[in-house]
């Protein structure tokens, strides 16, 4: 297809989103650059990087995304184990870790500069990472998240850790999809929320579960759009289609119960919308040896 309908095209998709999702998001297309350059951004929650890195490292030589975005990397920075990542083509890795807990990394096969490490809320967890990243197209900023999973009562006044996951969303509404002619953004992560009816197993009976109360699901739908984030799985995947990238540990068949949650999410700003080609959820990886309870989650792009 000549460059000049291609651009055309990717214009239109735009347009006919921003009308959809309002003034907030009206920013240009990224400038066409020439023949489309392929990009693909993966995130996934691997739930300890070091015992599980088998397993990312299958994922990495099979799949070879530009950029992996992990969450619970549960090490510190300097425990992290980088030579395993340069071994498989992976050059450039920022990390924001901590002894035990929470943690998130990118790793990519081009350079990244660290934008931030942002401490949310002020508690000294490492939750939170920006990059930047040149794409062939747009410059990204890319913001790695791994937000509370919020405890077990549905309660802030009884539950401080479900008290610190609604103070986080709403400390994310400073976080914006900013975008130009030339830079965009993107936001992925394990976002510990489910928003929609279908991203859950079962709406009725975990409207007071943490993850799918009204309160949480309200409030990150609110700041997805004060920020003018798209969010690209449902743009690309219907939302009537139930979609799950968590199941619990405590499921003895968790495959043949199918009692999952989407948790995980790959956000971009409006301008980038219409460079997405795909959108896939490695369901498979839920069932590998020893695995994680989250699942890959990946968007291929387009730019140019």
């Amino acid at each position: 297809m000549p460059a000049r309908r291609a651009a055309g095209r990717a214009v239109e998709k735009v347009s006919r989103a921003v009308a959809q999702d309002g003034p907030a998001r009206q920013i240009a297309p990224p400038t066409p650059r020439g023949p489309a350059m392929p990009f693909t951004l993966a995130t996934w929650n691997i739930n300890s990087v070091r015992l599980r890195l088998p397993l990312v490292a299958q994922f990495l030589d099979t799949h070879r995304p530009d950029v992996l975005c992990l969450q619970e990397t549960k090490c510190r920075d300097e425990q992290f184990p980088l030579a395993a990542f340069r071994k498989l083509g992976y050059e450039h890795v920022a990390m924001h870790g901590q002894k035990g807990y929470h943690g998130v990394a990118t790793i990519a096969r081009r350079p990244i500069t660290v934008v931030e490490r942002r401490d949310f809320c002020g508690v000294g967890d490492s939750r939170h990472l920006a990059v930047s990243i040149e794409t062939g197209g747009p410059r990204l900023t890319l913001h790695n998240f791994y937000v509370p999973a919020g405890g077990d009562e549905p309660d802030p006044a009884i539950n401080p850790k479900f008290r610190h996951k609604l103070d986080f969303l709403a400390e994310m509404h400073g976080v914006p999809a900013a975008a130009s002619a030339e830079t965009a953004s993107v936001l992925v992560g394990d976002l510990n929320v489910a928003p929609l009816e279908t991203d859950v197993w079962s709406h009725k009976q975990l409207l007071k579960v943490v993850s799918h109360t009204p309160v949480e699901t309200e409030s990150l739908q609110a700041m997805r759009r004060a920020g003018g984030w798209v969010d690209l799985v449902r743009r690309h995947i219907p939302p009537e289609q139930r979609l799950y990238t968590w199941w619990s540990y405590r499921a003895r068949d968790w495959s043949a119960s199918d009692r999952g949650r989407r948790l995980d999410h790959i956000w971009s700003s409006a301008n980038l919308a219409g460079a997405l080609e795909s959108v896939s959820v490695l369901r498979a990886a839920r069932g590998w040896e020893r695995p994680s309870d989250h699942v890959p989650v990946i968007a291929r792009f387009a730019f140019g």
